[in-house]
């Protein structure tokens, strides 16, 4: 799967500016982190209350049932931030040590609906997604994803593999693990601009196709690689489809990788380890982060769990867009 030179390829060729386009030094605590003042808090905890004594399954939670102004203008800031800001912000102040497991992924869930709508993040409808260790082993075309393991995730965005892919990913943190699992986040715009400095080639190879190993997420009789380009030039806005994971695994299910694929991964992992173009951050429980999907990549350091399994790190997530269906495929 060799570079084609495709003249239609609409490459962009120009540093991108912006709001969206940050790096580390660029960052204020304004730009993203939203805070839940006391009036979100004692909302939340009513809205609790609520659950407690009239239960309602999950998916079925709807934000118009409960009186949550506060905690609707506190995810209006988190739209803003998403939307015109620098596309990633970190929500504190969720009370969790009074909820349990489920009150949380409830109160979550209802949060996150203030943002988009919840979609599938599996071809059986699994709408809420645990991000924890199983001790499995992410290997080609096992269909194991690298979020159920402990190793250290490259810069990334969700589903990179899958033709719809979410418009932002939410991540809330029950359990943080005992060392390790520091979150990590950078502007697909800034790795863009450094590329067009250092690589301009490998830069506009990413234009062009390569194989993802979809991870078993297929239906019957599709084929188990997606084709894709790593970079799209979306109406002047970029947009990013990253998975190196499933990149590599995908050459090695079809054919070897050329030179221009193994020149260009080996930019991205350049740029990706740049200190100065990343911002980290420790979640803690009740943290919540939002990422702008096809705009800020994700990551995560390798983490080592507590050796008691009920205090085993869990994060928990969630996939929103708007437009499509609401199933996987979308």
């Amino acid at each position: 799967m060799s570079k084609t030179n495709d003249p239609e390829v609409n490459v962009i060729r120009h540093e991108i500016s912006g709001k969206h386009a940050w790096r580390r030094a660029d960052l204020i605590e304004s730009d993203w982190l939203v805070q839940l003042d006391d009036q979100a808090v004692a909302e939340i905890d009513a809205a609790l209350e609520a659950l407690r004594t009239q239960p309602v399954p999950l998916l079925a939670l709807r934000p118009s049932s409960f009186p949550l102004p506060a905690c609707k203008a506190a995810m209006n800031r988190v739209r803003n931030i998403l939307n015109d800001g620098v596309r990633f912000c970190l929500i504190r102040g969720l009370p969790i040590a009074r909820m349990s497991d489920d009150e949380a992924r409830a109160i979550y869930w209802l949060l996150s609906s203030m943002v988009g709508r919840p979609v599938a993040q599996k071809l059986d409808g699994t709408m809420v997604y645990d991000v924890t260790d199983t001790g499995a082993k992410a290997l080609p075309s096992s269909g194991v994803r690298p979020d159920k393991t402990n190793i250290d995730l490259a810069f990334h965005n969700d589903n990179a593999y899958n033709n719809n892919m979410p418009d932002v990913v939410g991540l809330l943190c029950i359990r943080a693990s005992q060392s390790g699992g520091t979150s990590r986040v950078m502007s697909f715009a800034t790795v863009h601009n450094a590329l067009l400095d250092v690589a301009p080639d490998a830069m506009e190879r990413l234009y062009d196709s390569f194989p993802f190993d979809r991870q078993r997420e297929f239906a019957a009789g599709e084929s188990p690689i997606f084709e894709a380009p790593m970079f799209v030039n979306a109406h002047g806005t970029l947009k990013a489809r990253l998975g190196l994971h499933q990149v590599r695994n995908g050459y090695e299910m079809t054919e070897p990788m050329d030179a221009s694929a193994r020149d260009a991964i080996d930019a991205l992992e350049t740029v990706f380890a740049k200190p100065e173009l990343q911002f980290e951050f420790d979640m803690q429980p009740g943290d919540i982060q939002f990422a702008k999907n096809c705009e800020v990549g994700h990551s995560r350091t390798e983490f080592v769990d507590y050796p008691d399994p009920e205090k085993k790190r869990l994060l928990v997530r969630l996939w929103l867009r708007d437009n499509g269906l609401q199933g996987y495929i979308g």
